[in-house]
């Protein structure tokens, strides 16, 4: 984890976006409440691709351009497919429906949110491989990948309904979320996971992106959104896996 702070020692093409990307953050309730829901849907559309360009930015640099592109694809397509799917049929997250406040869509998907799942599961690989180290089970890297990126919905769900881009048919126990959602999460994430195989991660700057987003998204829900109880749970799910990380990165001296 201390390896994070190394980010600052990558190219600017890697920096821009992601500072970018925190600034809209920073701003986005302030002039949110000053322009109107307008820009709030467009400041969080900019700090989307920005956070997801600033995570190619960081692969690129690792990995060059075909191994990136590569695995954006796998990412991008089979999130988009579990979102159609999903919005479809309710399987495998629950019954729910996107509506058209995020735009452009693709058979009923914004194709904002196949960006959204490439802007974190690479950051959820990241803190899985620093808490499992080198020598590592892949299924155990799957499913800590799976679980650290679901960690984030516990965030990103009940503020984005709150914010009336989708509606579920049933609302569940969890702020109105059903519970099939978040075993729907863990489940995709680990099939993306597992067709991805990342190897040779980046650790440093892309555990630096689920670090600052998970307290962003603690500051912004607790204070800003009004929604203390998602950024407390969602404080500590996310949290558990910084601090596993961080305690392994203090203990190899990384």
């Amino acid at each position: 984890m201390i390896e994070a702070f190394n980010a600052i020692r990558y190219p600017r093409s890697t920096i821009v976006p992601l500072v970018l990307w925190v600034l809209t953050m920073i701003t986005l309730p302030i002039l949110g409440w000053i322009l109107g829901e307008g820009y709030l849907i467009r400041g969080m559309a900019f700090g989307v691709i920005m956070q997801a360009a600033a995570v190619l930015a960081v692969l690129f640099y690792a990995w060059g351009w075909a191994r990136t592109l590569k695995t954006f694809a796998i990412v991008v397509v089979l999130s988009y497919l579990a979102e159609f799917l999903g919005s479809s049929t309710g399987i495998p997250f629950g019954k729910y429906e996107y509506t058209a406040l995020l735009q452009p869509q693709l058979a009923g998907v914004p194709l904002l949110i196949p960006l959204a799942w490439m802007m974190m599961l690479p950051p959820a690989w990241a803190i899985a491989k620093t808490i499992l180290g080198e020598s590592r089970p892949r299924w155990a890297f799957v499913l800590l990948s799976a679980l650290a990126f679901t960690a984030w919905d516990l965030f990103l769900d009940p503020q984005m309904v709150g914010w009336g881009f989708w509606v579920w048919e049933s609302p569940g126990a969890y702020f109105g979320i059903p519970l099939s959602n978040y075993l729907g999460w863990i489940l995709v994430s680990a099939l993306i996971t597992l067709a991805a195989n990342p190897k040779d991660l980046p650790v440093g700057p892309l555990s630096l992106v689920y670090v600052l987003t998970w307290l962003l998204q603690t500051i912004g829900q607790g204070i800003f959104w009004s929604q203390p109880g998602p950024a407390v749970v969602g404080f500590i799910g996310s949290g558990i896996f910084v601090w596993l990380a961080w305690k392994k990165s203090i203990k190899s001296g990384k």
